[in-house]
């Protein structure tokens, strides 16, 4: 039997039920090294954290994340919490000796993830941020058929992700409006997740230059969670909107190639549009989360009379990534067996000597291209990225 490692948890709502659910999946479909142990999860609401505890299937609860980082019981820390949090958490645990599980963005801003890296290199603790799109099984083959040479010399990479969640000028001021607690807003909530695939499939970026916009200025105040949504939007109170509503930029690659980029919450339509479309010498790639079990491949070697985009179904156990442990093929998977995924890796390196990737140097990397993004935006001119 594999050996167990406690998991700790920080946050229980969204990406808390898609962890909770990741890690009570893993060992019953994969040949898990180590299996997780769901101890105890996290949340300032008592009545609330108790009632996901139970449903999602937690051992114990805890109010106070510090009390959380310093149980003995506990070997792993993950942060499924607000952005603002994750900095004072993961440095806490890695001073307690706590392997680290964390969402993106890594951080606020990148002092605070150079923060994050050195107290994890000076604890030495393993460490894992979650760009959950590298554990679709079509986006693994597009990075084995790029290593193959099938594109040859990458020329373009074409990355978009809308989503339209906000276009209502009544939605309430959340937390992801306000820079203060979120960083940033269409640029670090998808753009980072873009970016990412663009360093995972593509290579570094080393400029940029860019414009964002914030469409809406003022909506609706949150007065407090019991008041919820509807509540808000029937306030007259307003707050101020301290984030980008969307994002546009172009880029350049250490390996030659340009990069163009879209984030946007305000594309109505567009539930979770996340795609990617990548040019090369020898033939293109596209793909589309939202047919997360397709990659289009254009082979430009091939004779022009049997030329076209070709349809792979990434569903075959036998040759495609992760699928083994799965349905047999054309037995779609979704959503969250990315995070199952995620986790694998996760646990897999647990057992080994290197970390899991993506790791807090990747979160460091993405957070550098954000903030130059952020700048070229303001200064309205190039700006250089150094990948030293």
């Amino acid at each position: 039997m594999a050996k167990r490692v406690n998991i700790g948890m920080v946050g229980y709502k969204f990406m808390g039920r898609t962890h909770s659910n990741a890690y009570r999946q893993v060992c019953r479909f994969f040949d898990c090294p180590v299996e997780p142990v769901m101890k105890a999860v996290c949340g300032r609401n008592r009545a609330g954290v108790t009632q996901a505890a139970e449903q999602l299937g937690w051992e114990s609860v805890e109010t106070n994340w510090r009390k959380l980082v310093a149980r003995p019981d506990i070997d792993v820390i993950d942060i499924s919490t607000g952005n603002n949090t994750h900095a004072p958490i993961a440095i806490a645990a890695a001073k307690a000796g706590k392997h680290i599980f964390c969402e993106k963005p890594l951080a606020m801003n990148v002092a605070e993830a150079k923060k994050m890296v050195a107290a994890v290199e000076k604890a030495g603790v393993k460490h894992m941020i979650n760009f959950n799109y590298r554990g679709v099984p079509a986006v693994v083959l597009a990075k084995q058929m790029i290593a193959e040479g099938r594109l040859g010399q990458i020329y373009h990479w074409r990355g978009t992700y809308l989503q339209d969640w906000i276009v209502d000028p009544e939605f309430p001021l959340v937390w992801r409006l306000e820079k203060r607690l979120a960083g940033a807003g269409a640029l670090g909530d998808i753009g980072a997740h873009s970016i990412d695939l663009a360093r995972y499939l593509v290579g570094e970026i080393t400029e940029v230059v860019a414009d964002m916009k914030t469409f809406i200025e003022k909506r609706p105040k949150l007065a407090d969670a019991a008041g919820g949504l509807a509540a808000a939007k029937r306030s007259k109170a307003k707050g101020r909107v301290t984030v980008d509503d969307a994002a546009i930029f172009l880029t350049r690659f250490d390996n030659g190639a340009m990069g163009t980029f879209e984030a946007s919450r305000f594309a109505p339509g567009r539930r979770n549009y996340n795609t990617f479309e990548i040019s090369g010498s020898k033939g293109s790639l596209r793909f589309c989360f939202e047919q997360m079990n397709e990659l289009e491949y254009f082979d430009n070697t091939a004779p022009a009379e049997v030329q076209g985009f070709t349809k792979i179904l990434v569903t075959d156990g036998t040759v495609h990534p992760y699928f083994g442990a799965w349905w047999p093929g054309g037995h779609i998977i979704g959503y969250e067996h990315t995070f199952v995924h995620m986790v694998y890796e996760f646990l897999k390196a647990l057992r080994g000597r290197k970390n899991p990737k993506p790791d807090f140097y990747d979160g460091l990397r993405n957070q550098i291209v954000l903030e130059a993004v952020e700048k070229s935006a303001k200064s309205r001119r190039w700006v250089k990225i150094s990948i030293g």
